[in-house]
């Protein structure tokens, strides 16, 4: 059995998307502490979905807008037509709880109907990062 793993990935309104297949699939936590704007959301939600993430939880600044554009882009990856259960994006948004909470959610609630994900990506959009802190508050969940 394969070991649990979280990463971190921070992030600024605007910024180049890297390459992620090498953790194909997974579960990613959103944390928006920063405005960003319609067009590169849209584009990071996208990114999510083709790079495979298949749990996206988000907490933050307008977040329920982010699980509406993941939840398009899963849509729209599939061309609006059925999606394979394995391929298919789970999404909440936690704009009403602690960051703790979101956290205790994604690591002991959120699971796929269809396959185990192993590896959690902590995304971090904000102006400045707070790796250590972040994954010590996620592991304390």
């Amino acid at each position: 059995m394969q070991n649990k793993s979280v990463k971190y990935l921070h992030l600024r309104s605007g910024d180049s998307l890297p390459t992620m297949s090498e953790i194909s699939p997974f579960k990613a936590i959103v944390i928006i502490e920063e405005d960003v704007s319609e067009f590169w959301q849209w584009d990071v939600s996208r990114w999510l979905v083709s790079s495979g993430c298949r749990y996206m939880l988000a907490w933050g600044t307008e977040c329920t807008s982010w699980d509406e554009s993941v939840d398009e882009a899963g849509l729209e990856a599939f061309d609006y037509e059925d999606i394979p259960e394995d391929q298919r994006v789970m999404t909440t948004s936690h704009d009403d709880e602690e960051l703790s909470e979101a956290f205790w959610f994604a690591k002991h609630r959120a699971h796929h109907p269809a396959q185990e994900l192993r590896d959690t990506i902590i995304l971090h959009i904000a102006e400045q990062a707070r790796q250590q802190e972040l994954i010590e508050m996620y592991e304390d969940s």
